[in-house]
């Protein structure tokens, strides 16, 4: 049995057209807020026929530039991540460079885990998010919960790739990726087991790179 989205937020990065209405219409999704940068008259008229749905159009926020966390015994007060992973920031360290195709994916991927709860993975294929695991106390059950995420929504992970927000501590998140069929895969880097991953990378003809920089959000 395949669960449905329920009650979320549609969110699109360019103006939703009547086709993209349309879709939306068709696939008879429950989400109680869609938010563009504008819509045609068409796809308003189309989205405007659903009960309690709000639709709103954003403007280019201004974000500080300082983030705060309360804690028990006081505040922390710490930069805000604004780093955006670049072609240019890839370190190949494996012996297979990922392909041209898998570079896309890769900077979507590392999009991704960057806005998500350590420790978070995120899996894309073709340009689109298959799945995410996140806000694990370990990197390998984030792993396992977005593969097992996947399967249930029957995606094919085969040739997907994977980012991750921080450093593999060890190889067993890398050989988990190989045997789901995995292809390609960004990370920080910076473990004192490196080495080990990228070994294990080799064994499974994974091409990895890694940025040199950590997110990780909490």
């Amino acid at each position: 049995m395949i669960s449905s989205a329920f009650g979320g937020i549609l969110a699109a990065n360019r103006v939703v057209s009547e086709d993209i209405a349309k879709l939306i219409k068709k696939q008879n999704l429950f989400v109680e807020v869609i938010i563009a940068p504008d819509f045609t008259k068409k796809a308003l008229e189309i989205l405007k026929e659903r009960k309690n749905c709000r639709i709103l159009k954003w403007k280019n926020p201004v974000f500080p530039k300082r983030q705060i966390r309360t804690c028990f015994t006081g505040i922390l007060s710490q930069d805000r991540d604004t780093q955006i992973e670049k072609e240019t920031n890839f370190n190949t360290v494996t012996k297979r460079k990922p392909t041209e195709r898998e570079k896309k994916g890769l900077l979507i991927a590392a999009v991704a885990t960057k806005h998500l709860k350590s420790n978070s993975v995120a899996l894309v294929k073709n340009g689109a998010l298959l799945a995410m695991g996140c806000g694990q106390t370990s990197r390998v059950d984030a792993l396992k919960q977005a593969i097992n995420k996947a399967k249930k929504f029957r995606f094919s992970i085969k040739d997907a790739v994977l980012s991750s927000e921080a450093f593999f501590p060890f190889p067993d998140c890398v050989e988990i990726a190989g045997k789901a069929g995995i292809s390609a895969i960004i990370q920080p880097g910076g473990s004192k087991n490196d080495e080990a991953s990228v070994k294990m990378a080799d064994k499974y003809k994974i091409a990895m790179v890694t940025t040199g920089f950590r997110h990780f959000k909490h």
